[in-house]
């Protein structure tokens, strides 16, 4: 059983990047467990002085998080051209320690336009030495729905189908590391 963990950069409640992260977990194929970190509005701001025996108790939970889980997922909103300040802080945490190290992880998308976003995560994900997996890219066009059409979009057979052939094929990338 592969365990993923996955993380949505947004904090609002209705978002669409965590609502396709709910979806993920739930439809997820009978070999991986998708494990969703909630914990992102929590984080104190990333201060190097509080590394190592100083590190929060926040941090420290989505530390250890991401260095158990086989892989991380993450779907992130784009604001203003860039990734959001919370999911960067979130990095932040893990930049000098080894559990972003050789990490598989997946990029999903909830919204066709954030291409900034994009670009901005895979080279902060890459400089952090993350595994990225972008051969099966996974989107799924959510902005501007409200939480009802959302969760029709993602009920919809050909789109719960397309999330576990995402989360199949990150398996396979998973398990040829």
């Amino acid at each position: 059983m592969l365990n993923i963990l996955a993380i949505s950069g947004s904090l609002r409640a209705a978002s669409t990047n965590s609502a396709l992260v709910a979806a993920l977990a739930q439809n997820a194929p009978p070999d991986c467990r998708v494990s969703v970190y909630d914990g992102l509005g929590r984080l104190p701001i990333f201060n190097p002085d509080d590394e190592g025996e100083r590190t929060p108790p926040q941090a420290a939970v989505l530390i250890d998080a991401v260095t158990a889980a086989d892989g991380v997922i993450v779907s992130c909103p784009e604001y203003a051209h860039g990734v959001p300040g919370g999911l960067k802080n979130a990095l932040d945490w893990l930049v000098s320690r080894d559990a972003a190290v050789g990490k598989p992880a997946m990029l999903v998308h909830a919204s066709p336009r954030s291409l900034f976003a994009r670009a901005a995560l895979v080279e902060i994900m890459r400089t952090m030495s993350f595994a990225l997996h972008e051969e099966a890219a996974l989107e799924i066009a959510l902005l501007g729905k409200k939480p009802p059409e959302v969760e029709d979009i993602l009920s919809q057979p050909e789109n719960r189908l397309t999330m576990r052939d995402a989360l199949s094929a990150f398996a396979e990338f998973i398990r040829s590391r």
